[in-house]
């Protein structure tokens, strides 16, 4: 019987191919990645969730792009799978506002009272993360694009499916609703402490403890090397601290990342803004996930953090 090459394949040619194409798929967009993060972590609310839906939608568009003859306008249809994929993560989350996507009003804007399009612009870039979620998502996701991301109103049109017209209707609105969210008294800093955990975590990592950090693993401990590898299991995902070993300029400083224990990463001594982060999740007290965000660093620019320091756990030399 006769068999495509494919199909005489070995399984780890299969692999090692599609390994090939994912990288040289992430190569081509990684020029619109940055602000695909930025328009899914204000319809989130979250840097982290932001880069879950970016995951989402980049591996949906690789699937997507697999069983097509021709390479789509990358822009227009990136941002069209990651809108379908934040309301896919809103519904789910249940955090749908009173107005869903598919109810923006498509009826014309009224141009009186509505900023200009440079004060618009600065207001949206200037408002907190966690603004953006007062706003329906038709009004949200509008705004995003115009104000933080600047696409034309006939490029929204075309990413959202809508008219022009229900474009700025919702931009309208939702510049008034984003002007009075961001007036609203900002929530005061986490202050509760850091668990021993994760002091002892990033103490044992700066000091390059190496088997004192491997000690606190769980024996199925997974990793996420955010949009580089996946490993799971204590020895798998120990080899992945030789990484660390191997560079030098790096710190770990406990921090609150939206609320949330992390560890940020400062890679530059006379800088304290970290230039990505790492979550640990713990269970019975060890190491049951560690997710690090050190290759997709954009998140940082728009996290909201909070170092935390405490002689527990000091800053060493870098």
């Amino acid at each position: 019987m006769d068999s495509s090459a494919n199909d005489q394949a070995e399984p780890g040619d299969i692999i090692g191919m599609l390994e090939q194409g994912r990288r040289q798929f992430l190569a081509l967009v990684a020029h619109i990645r940055p602000d695909l993060h930025r328009y899914c972590t204000r319809m989130t609310g979250s840097v982290t969730d932001g880069e879950d839906v970016v995951q989402d939608t980049l591996a949906a568009a690789l699937f997507e792009l697999s069983q097509s003859r021709a390479l789509p306008p990358l822009r227009p249809w990136l941002f069209r799978i990651a809108h379908n994929k934040t309301i896919d993560h809103l519904r789910h989350e249940k955090y749908r506002r009173h107005e869903p996507i598919e109810a923006a009003s498509d009826v014309a804007d009224d141009a009186a009272g509505e900023p200009d399009n440079m004060l618009a612009r600065s207001q949206a870039t200037r408002a907190a993360i966690a603004c953006f979620l007062a706003l329906a998502p038709a009004q949200r996701a509008c705004v995003i694009l115009k104000d933080v991301l600047d696409h034309s109103a006939e490029d929204i049109a075309l990413e959202l499916n809508l008219s022009v017209p229900a474009v700025k209707s919702a931009l309208h609105r939702g510049r008034a609703v984003l002007r009075q969210a961001a007036r609203a008294p900002s929530p005061a800093p986490n202050a509760s402490p850091i668990s021993p955990a994760l002091l002892r975590y990033a103490s044992l990592f700066n000091a390059h403890d190496w088997d004192g950090v491997r000690a606190l693993l769980a024996d199925d401990v997974r990793l996420d090397l955010v949009s580089r590898r996946k490993a799971a299991g204590r020895r798998e995902v120990g080899q992945y601290f030789s990484n660390y070993d191997r560079t030098a300029g790096w710190q770990l400083l406990p921090a609150w990342l939206e609320g949330r224990e992390a560890l940020a990463v400062r890679t530059q001594a006379q800088s304290e803004a970290p230039t990505y982060f790492i979550e640990i999740h713990w269970a019975g007290g060890r190491v049951a996930s560690i997710r690090d965000f050190r290759y997709v660093p954009y998140i940082a620019r728009d996290a909201a953090y909070q170092l935390y320091f405490t002689p527990a756990c000091p800053l060493p030399a870098m």
